[in-house]
């Protein structure tokens, strides 16, 4: 789930949620012999990444339509999905890459933290030195 956070000029916060549709994939199956070494069947992954790959890109997609009326973009959050979103706009949309103040590792936030740690991050008086 990505929490899209907008400023606006009168400094007000609105939020958009967009609903991640990303399978967890788990690999299952495969079977194995009580025997050390004995033979396994293997198990064919290619075609979950390849569809973990497609739902991340129609993901993205989703994402960048709500950032196209923007000045400057911070991505933040707890996992590597902001890393793939980072690289989605290098390679698919420069324009919006150009956009992207920083890339922040951050804790786990409610709402409202996301909205304090935006408005803090972008107040002219914060140094921005978020790491």
């Amino acid at each position: 789930m990505a929490y899209i956070i907008f400023m606006d000029v009168s400094g007000a916060e609105h939020m958009k949620i967009v609903l991640s549709k990303i399978e967890d994939f788990r690999v299952k199956g495969g079977s194995g012999t009580t025997f050390k070494g004995g033979p396994q069947d293997v198990i064919q992954d290619s075609r979950y990444l390849e569809r973990e790959k497609h739902q991340y890109k129609d993901y993205f997609n989703e994402i960048t339509r709500l950032l196209t009326d923007t000045d400057k973009i911070l991505i933040f959050g707890p996992a590597e999905a902001g890393k793939k979103l980072k690289n989605e706009l290098l390679h698919s949309y420069p324009g919006l890459h150009a956009k992207v103040s920083k890339l922040i590792k951050t804790d786990s936030m409610t709402k409202n933290q996301m909205k304090a740690f935006v408005r803090d991050y972008y107040t002219p008086a914060s140094t921005g030195t978020y790491d």
